[in-house]
């Protein structure tokens, strides 16, 4: 099986067990069309990858490729073991995202698309999915960026990209754990109850919790926050200036960085 090929099954996998839980063990109740979020999601998805395969062609992985071919990236001076290499690269990447992360809600010109990830009404595991393309895009230069800095191995930026991409639809998702599984999990990983709390409409809240995988970045950067002000079951999700289906339709969503929107959510607001 090609390497591609393992991570949509990976993608695939995790996005169906998600959604099958969520039918069993739903933390939060829906206020919107399950059927016709999962259907904007998907799509919004499908422009995302169409976009970056016009762009970047194999992307991430191919950066790897073409670093490795030249020895380009920190890591192509170093003569260890191959899984600690991997283990290193994952680890470096996955702080790096989280750094991406919080960029984005730092400048308001990337709050302006990233805008778009946060304005679903409810939380799902297709809520990992729903991105603005450009910020896809964006995304993706700089992962390329990192790969040819680093030089991790192609399967290094394969196993990273099918981490994350498992991790941000679980995180996201709608299922309960276990109070105390939860609480031991975080001390590892993001889990769902985690990242609910980002996802809030409470500003101080959205500007927490930035992590999708490791947990320890928010714990060691100050970002964390352990419980939200609402019982999770009662956080409001979403941002207060899209409150209603129609705002949030695919044209919309499309459009929606375009449009004056107010920067309230940013940790360093422009005046509007």
């Amino acid at each position: 099986m090609e390497i591609q090929q393992i991570r949509f099954a990976v993608f695939l996998g995790v996005f169906l067990l998600m959604l099958a839980l969520e039918s069993i063990i739903q933390r939060h109740p829906t206020v919107d069309s399950k059927k016709k979020r999962l259907g904007i999601n998907l799509a919004l998805t499908g422009i995302d990858i169409l976009a970056v395969r016009l762009v970047f062609g194999a992307a991430a992985v191919g950066a790897a490729q073409f670093a490795e071919e030249r020895g380009w990236g920190l890591f192509n001076y170093f003569e260890w073991w191959h899984g600690l290499e991997v283990v290193a690269a994952v680890i470096i990447l996955d702080l790096m995202i989280y750094i991406q992360h919080v960029v984005s809600h730092v400048i308001p010109f990337f709050w302006q698309f990233h805008v778009v990830h946060h304005s679903d009404l409810d939380l799902d595991v297709s809520s990992g999915l729903r991105f603005h393309p450009i910020e896809i895009l964006g995304s993706m230069l700089f992962k390329i960026g990192l790969v040819f800095a680093l030089g991790p191995s192609p399967f290094a930026v394969v196993l990273f990209e099918a981490v994350l991409n498992g991790m941000a639809q679980f995180s996201h998702s709608n299922i309960t754990l276990p109070g105390k599984l939860d609480y031991f999990l975080r001390y590892i990983i993001v889990t769902p109850d985690m990242h609910r709390i980002h996802h809030s409409v409470e500003k101080v809240e959205t500007n927490s919790n930035f992590g999708f995988n490791l947990s320890i970045w928010d714990r060691l950067l100050g970002t964390y926050i352990q419980e939200a002000k609402r019982e999770q079951p009662k956080i409001i999700i979403g941002v207060d200036q899209f409150r209603t289906s129609d705002e949030v339709s695919l044209k919309n969503l499309l459009l929606m960085p375009f449009r004056e929107i107010p920067r309230s959510y940013s940790l360093f607001p422009k005046k509007d």
